[in-house]
């Protein structure tokens, strides 16, 4: 497919959408409209009609412009999957809501008495992940050529009995910004709920979502390496946690390889378990390849010393286990 064609066609097309379902049955809608719902199919919450229609509209165009903003970024197999399958199913997501929000309130006499089963939702969500995975499987294009091979990492040659360790830190600090920010609004939509300036239905609404962005910002903002001993320990955030330990008996070798994030599809911990990447910053990263075949690469800095030390401690263990008993 060509984002630059088929992206602004897709993005133009639910817009229009968006607009013109709700105003094609406005005369068969409550004002104000039912716009959320609590447990159980009876609304809790209400938006005037033009309201809601600004918001539909914002709620596709926002993400919609960002999309488009990023189509250069599609030089990598796996972020032209993640683009394409965030574009369309997003489109479907945000559509169908819509679709579900008016034909909850059609022919309503009024907003409280409008309904909303909960099979809506669950179809929406489906139809959401299936036009997503079909977007990303269409549009991941040709397979990426393999990335040029670096240097191998110097072997350091370890003393008997010498236990040498080393230590990486790396930050995003866009990231960072991003966890302070979310942090500064739960802060200020509590404080405000709390004095009754803010509704407490909007505060509920809103809070879920900051907390998740606080809690990975978080975990996602940093992270630590220490090689040494008989593992590597891999540290999350400005508290070192969670902790990943891999012992040097699950890894073949390691080395330093050039990625980005439009190769891995974007920040943060991209790919499945046991081929995953964790990406703060592009550039450097510290490969390691398992004995199983999978790797995990995480961008930090001095990787070239990182890997020499790792496979010196790999082969150390390989020279030991095959010592002669004494």
């Amino acid at each position: 497919m060509n984002a630059r064609v088929a992206a602004p066609a897709w993005g133009l097309l639910v817009l229009a959408g968006q607009v013109l379902l709700p105003l094609a049955m406005r005369e068969r809608l409550p004002d104000p409209l039912a716009t959320h719902w609590g447990l159980g199919d009876r609304p809790d919450g209400s938006m005037p009609f033009t309201a809601y229609v600004a918001m539909v509209a914002l709620v596709w165009a926002v993400p919609g412009l960002v999309l488009l903003a990023t189509v250069r970024a599609l030089t990598h197999r796996q972020g032209r999957m993640l683009w394409w399958g965030v574009l369309f199913g997003a489109g479907v997501f945000a559509f169908g809501m819509n679709v579900t929000t008016v034909l909850a309130n059609l022919d309503a006499p009024g907003w409280r008495e409008a309904r909303l089963p909960g099979w809506a939702v669950l179809a929406i969500v489906g139809a959401t992940l299936a036009v997503a995975v079909a977007a990303g499987y269409l549009g991941r294009g040709a397979p990426d050529e393999p990335a040029p091979a670096g240097p191998r990492p110097p072997l350091l040659r370890l003393r008997a009995g010498q236990r040498t360790v080393w230590v990486s830190h790396v930050a995003n600090p866009w990231l960072a910004v991003v966890t302070a920010v979310a942090a500064a609004v739960i802060a200020v939509l509590a404080a405000l709920s709390f004095a009754g300036i803010v509704p407490g239905e909007l505060a509920v609404l809103v809070l879920p979502g900051l907390t998740l962005v606080l809690a990975l910002g978080v975990l996602t903002s940093s992270v630590s390496v220490r090689a040494g001993d008989d593992r590597v320990v891999i540290q999350f955030g400005p508290l070192g946690w969670p902790v990943r330990r891999i012992p040097l008996s699950k890894i073949e070798s390691a080395w330093a390889e050039v990625r980005h994030p439009s190769r891995v599809g974007g920040w943060g911990i991209r790919g499945l378990p046991g081929n995953a990447t964790i990406m703060l910053r592009g550039g450097e990263c510290l490969v390691l390849g398992y004995r199983t075949g999978g790797q995990l690469a995480i961008s930090i800095d001095d990787t070239v010393r990182g890997a020499s030390l790792i496979n010196a401690l790999i082969n150390e263990r390989v020279e030991s286990s095959n010592a002669p008993p004494a």
